[in-house]
């Protein structure tokens, strides 16, 4: 209990040293993004069922930022900075990501000029596929498009993705 304790401490003053890190638990980057698989999951204040839950995340499919691990646990972050410790088996790392903003084209190319082929409303969750530098391709309802990453969150600014 006490190692865990000095573990979230520790976590906390890490800030921006976490990009360059591996996961102590599964050796994946940290931070990294994965999507709730779960249509609900207990979000604890520590890493284990000992742990009183603070949050209910409630949307399946979610993305989420895993910034650290401990055992069965990671503590994860939503798109407004909210969180704590979620067991691993509520977790997916088929991603998902959200849209940002009201009203995002989805265009048939990754071109700012490209036909809209659909439009994605602020909070809609979104199936994500490839990413190129600045555009991700995403899809959801049937409907697939290219988006801006700054319009999505749920995806590294400078991750790649094919």
């Amino acid at each position: 209990m006490h190692r865990a304790i000095c573990f979230l401490i520790m976590l906390g003053s890490a800030g921006a040293a976490w990009a360059a890190e591996r996961g102590p638990v599964t050796n994946l980057p940290l931070p990294r993004y994965v999507s709730m698989k779960a249509e609900e999951g207990n979000v604890r204040r520590g890493p284990s069922l000992t742990y009183r839950v603070d949050w209910i995340f409630k949307h399946r499919h979610q993305p989420l930022k895993v910034v650290a691990e401990y055992g069965h646990w990671r503590r994860v972050q939503d798109h407004e900075g909210q969180g704590g410790w979620m067991h691993y088996s509520l977790l997916s790392g088929v991603r998902w990501v959200r849209i940002q903003e009201d009203g995002v084209s989805l265009r048939l190319k990754p071109n700012g000029a490209a036909a809209t082929q659909a439009y994605a409303e602020r909070g809609a969750l979104v199936r994500l596929g490839d990413c190129l530098t600045d555009w991700c391709e995403v899809s959801a309802d049937g409907y697939s498009g290219w988006v801006l990453k700054s319009r999505i969150w749920g995806v590294g600014a400078d991750e790649l993705r094919d």
